[in-house]
């Protein structure tokens, strides 16, 4: 072990400036085949360091590595398991607990004593030893400061039979000392025992020199006594002024303290009136109206542009008033009170005005608007409101302020609004479909009488008095345009202009002019209707303020609204009904004003479907196309559900005309007398292709006609087998090969991409039944031609 620790010594600590002291052969509990040791050492340098420090073999076995090392400070507890019986097991405690086993535990003993003794000497902390004999725990003796010389080195080396001990060299005076002194005696060399004696012989006489010395000084022991005494006295005297000085400067202390009293309570009523000058300050600032603003909610004119400007500046002001955030206590004030409640006033009254105006500037424009109406009767045209939008705006502001203040009189102008402009854009838009329906037929005579139709005197009072709720009705009656709609259908050569009409007249004699004038109508009635409703939808978000995701007054379900009911749930005037977002809240709106639209234009559908069948091939183009507009622009706006929902009826029309001329080839009789050539209904098909390719040229709904094409071929293919099975008169490959020899020129001549299968069959059809008329009809006369097309088919 020494030869060990001699090592680690030279190879490990002496090159970090380290000194071993104690050194125990230990492996971890459970695993004693992997050895190494723990060793003590403390560093060469002050301040001293004292580690723990764990050294193993490399894997080669040629030298030692340091592996890790441990602050003694961070030792917490030592425990050697056992205090009586001998057992090598022990424990340290640093940030975790190691379990160690010692090779004997008279190492384990002679390492933990080395750990107690220097625990003792170098550290304040002092570490808990557990199940440790009291015979390892001895103390250091004690070392003081004139023994260990500053800046020497000290250690402590432990082992087997090892304490720790002092060792300090000599310095370079004290060894000139006893050079000197040895050179004085001769023998101090050879005779050390003569040497020594002749030291201690001449420390006794320094001695004895050193007590004679002290009695000698007795007298001034005595002087310097007496001197001491004086001194008290003086002493005692200093006290007695600075007692008297301390008397005296306790009764200025009273006074200094009665003066900064006085002081602090100038310092403090200075304080307090600057805060309250603060106060004051800020209630005027902040709750003071100024003269003219409240003559402006008073008197202001609300009919011109600049009295609307100092109205909304002053409504402004007054909410900025109403709404400061007042400090704690200002609530209790009688003046804030009483400033709280003329405020209140002036609100209320404000909003009474400004309610009651615009319920009067909604009649005014009104009276104005119905002025108008009478320009654009026999017009295919809707009354353009950008005026009647752009003198409202002017109250944007005050609308908003309304809303945020006084919420239930907002509620009440929005009724309003919604019922007023329901009843004036239905009467609009009922006589402006009115004009659609005549032009559509093209009756002269109606027009003009609609055209002079009366309007009663009494109008303008009517919508006054339902503006302020009343519930009076449009009254109208279009009993003259549905009895119009059926004589002009019945002067027409069918009632129901089908494709595939398979009576005396066919779809070839419809004059395709009134499709052309059909769809111009159809095209204009929606492009008026556009621009109206984004008009409309536009003007309700500026003017209500709804971009601010508040919810919509009197909200009510789109079943509900559009009958007219009214909610069955019960709210506050002032509490607003909750709504998802604004677009809800606008939508609402529009289909309340504009409930009248998708009745009137299915209607029109329908009377347009009545004129001609085929005019269900312009009306679901035109509607695609402004349906695929509108879902740009917002898909979940009004007009673009509305004509989404009015799209579903125009695809039905389409889909029912298709089915309509499937069932006609079915019922499709050939007289047993007459000679069958091209049928007709493939030759209406050729004019029902060349008609939608027109049509539908760069259409949103290319593929529902081309689903139709596939429906309309194969029921073309199957009645043309029909019909040529039926034939008595016209052979059944003559009938075959001429109706698909036509229907193949036409798919080659249309280029339609859906029905190139098809083609492809017609042709095949075709050159099927001409060979097999050739072979079987024409006999042997044509002998030479029939070999010639066998060896065509062959090649």
């Amino acid at each position: 072990m020494t030869a060990i620790k001699h090592a680690l010594q030279r190879d490990i600590f002496t090159p970090n400036d380290e000194r071993l002291l104690s050194i125990v052969n230990v492996c971890k509990a459970g695993k004693k085949k992997k050895n190494c040791f723990l060793c003590a050492t403390v560093t060469t340098e002050r301040p001293v360091q004292v580690k723990v420090v764990k050294v193993k073999k490399s894997d080669k076995g040629d030298f030692y590595k340091r592996q890790i090392a441990w602050a003694l400070r961070d030792l917490a507890v030592v425990d050697a398991k056992d205090a009586i019986k001998e057992n090598p097991e022990f424990d340290l405690h640093f940030e975790k607990i190691y379990k160690w086993v010692a090779s004997s535990t008279a190492e384990k003993n002679a390492f933990i004593s080395c750990i107690w003794k220097l625990n003792q000497r170098y550290l304040r902390k002092k570490i808990d030893f557990v199940n440790v004999s009291s015979q390892l725990l001895e103390e250091l003796p004690k070392v003081t400061e004139e023994s260990v010389p500053s800046g020497e080195n000290q250690s402590v080396t432990g082992g087997d039979e090892e304490a720790v001990d002092e060792y300090q060299e000599l310095n370079a005076r004290e060894e000139q000392d006893i050079e000197i002194m040895m050179e004085g005696c001769e023998y101090a060399i050879s005779n050390a025992e003569a040497f020594a004696e002749r030291l201690s012989r001449e420390l006794q006489v320094l001695d004895g020199a050193n007590i004679q010395s002290i009695m000698a000084s007795e007298k001034q022991v005595n002087i310097l006594m007496k001197l001491l005494d004086e001194a008290l006295k003086e002493v005692d005297q200093i006290e007695l002024k600075l007692s008297s000085y301390e008397e005296m400067l306790q009764s200025v202390k009273e006074q200094m303290d009665q003066i900064s009293e006085s002081n602090h309570l100038i310092h403090l009523s200075n304080t307090n009136n600057v805060k309250l000058l603060s106060e004051i300050e800020f209630l005027v600032n902040h709750m003071d109206l100024a003269k003219g603003h409240i003559k402006a909610l008073q008197e202001g004119d609300l009919a011109s542009s600049r009295g609307i400007e100092a109205c909304t500046n002053a409504a402004d002001a007054l909410l900025q008033c109403m709404n400061v955030a007042l400090r704690p206590g200002h609530d209790m004030l009688l003046a804030v009170k009483q400033q709280q409640q003329r405020f209140s006033d002036l609100r209320e009254h404000f909003a009474r005005r400004l309610a009651s105006h615009l319920n009067n500037v909604f009649v005014q424009q009104g009276h104005d608007q119905s002025s108008t109406l009478a320009q654009h009767s026999v017009e295919l045209t809707l009354p353009n409101h950008h005026p009647f939008h752009r003198d409202l705006l002017r109250y944007a502001k005050l609308m908003e302020w309304l809303k945020s203040t006084d919420y239930g009189k907002y509620e009440g102008l929005t009724k309003n609004y919604m019922d007023y402009l329901s009843r004036l854009y239905e009467r609009e838009i009922k006589d402006f479909f009115e004009v659609a329906k005549i032009k559509m037929t093209g009756t002269t005579k109606e027009s003009k009488k609609f055209a002079t139709l009366p309007r009663k005197e009494s109008a303008v009072k009517q919508e006054t008095e339902s503006l302020h709720g009343s519930s009076g009705k449009l009254t109208g009656s279009t009993s003259s345009l549905n009895k119009l709609s059926v004589q002009s259908s019945g002067n027409r050569r069918s009632q129901s202009s089908s494709l595939l009409d398979m009576g005396n007249m066919s779809a070839s004699d419809l004059d395709v002019a009134d499709r052309t004038k059909f769809d111009k109508i159809f095209e204009q009635v929606l492009s008026e209707l556009e621009p109206l409703c984004l008009a409309e939808q536009d003007f309700i978000s500026k003017f209500f303020k709804l971009q601010q995701h508040q919810s919509m007054p009197g909200t009510m379900t789109e079943a509900e609204d559009l009958d007219g009911g009214t909610s069955s749930r019960q709210h506050n005037a002032g509490t607003p009904l909750p709504v998802s977002s604004e677009k809800d809240m606008i939508r609402q709106m529009m289909i309340k004003i504009f409930r009248c639209i998708e009745p009137e234009l299915n209607n029109l559908i329908a009377l347009g479907d009545k004129i001609d069948s085929f005019n269900s091939l312009y009306m679901l183009v035109k509607m695609s196309h402004h349906v695929w507009t509108a879902q740009n622009v917002d898909p979940a706006s009004f007009l673009s559900t509305t004509l989404g929902n009015v799209l579903v009826t125009v695809k039905r029309n389409f889909d029912k005309c298709i089915s309509n001329q499937i069932r006609q080839m079915e019922e499709v009789k050939i007289s047993k007398k007459s000679k069958v050539g091209i049928l007709p209904f493939v030759a209406e098909f050729e004019e029902f292709a060349g008609l939608a390719e027109s049509i539908f040229k760069n259409a949103e709904r290319r593929g529902d006609l081309d689903k139709a094409y596939t429906k309309l071929i194969r029921g073309v293919f199957v009645n043309v087998e029909k019909v040529a099975n039926e034939s008595q008169k016209t052979p059944r490959d003559v009938v075959m090969m001429e109706n698909f020899h036509h229907i193949f020129a036409t798919l080659s001549r249309l280029k339609i991409s859906c029905l190139e299968a098809e083609k492809k069959e017609a042709k095949q059809k075709y050159t099927d039944h001409l060979q097999s008329y050739v072979i079987y009809s024409l006999g042997q006369p044509l002998e030479k031609l029939n070999h010639s097309l066998k060896a065509l088919k062959l090649g």
